[in-house]
């Protein structure tokens, strides 16, 4: 009998996050993320946004229908928004305090989210257009049932709406 092989010292842990993306073919697949244990970004656990964040192109995307999974590489350039499961939104560092914005977002395939999304900027530059003109591509937008990664590539416009 052949002993177990050793573990590679390349091999990084991962752990799965239940996620719906949407993509510019109006494909929806529902699946799993792949995400590290921890992340160059900040403390704590890698989240779905900071894998999106991270780089460029493709990124694994695991699905499954009844016994079978299979996994997808899917571009990101092609990727409308990710509905997360996690309340990893809360996790970024200045949550509690970023300044909120109340939104309607309109994308690029005539989908709209009403929501509200956080500027993590000192005061005088968190308003929303500093959110618009931030680095990262994926951007959170919390609504009062699910929470939303977008792609700001595929946002068409962002309008601040009144607070109920």
């Amino acid at each position: 009998m052949d002993p177990l092989p050793k573990p590679s010292a390349f091999r990084y842990e991962k752990r799965r996050a239940e996620a719906v993306v949407t993509l510019v073919s109006g494909e929806t697949a529902k699946g799993c993320f792949f995400l590290g244990a921890g992340t160059s970004r900040h403390e704590g656990v890698e989240s779905i946004g900071d894998l999106l964040n991270s780089e460029t192109a493709f990124f694994p995307f695991e699905i499954q229908a009844g016994e079978t999974k299979w996994t997808v590489l899917y571009n990101r350039a092609h990727l409308i928004t990710v509905h997360v499961f996690e309340p990893e939104a809360g996790r970024e560092p200045g949550y509690a305090v970023a300044r909120r914005w109340n939104v309607s977002v309109l994308l690029t395939n005539g989908k709209r989210i009403n929501g509200v999304v956080r500027v993590y900027q000192p005061e005088g530059r968190d308003r929303l257009s500093d959110w618009t003109r931030q680095i990262d591509a994926f951007r959170y937008v919390e609504t009062d049932n699910a929470t939303f990664i977008v792609n700001a590539a595929h946002i068409v416009a962002v309008t601040e709406v009144p607070r109920r």
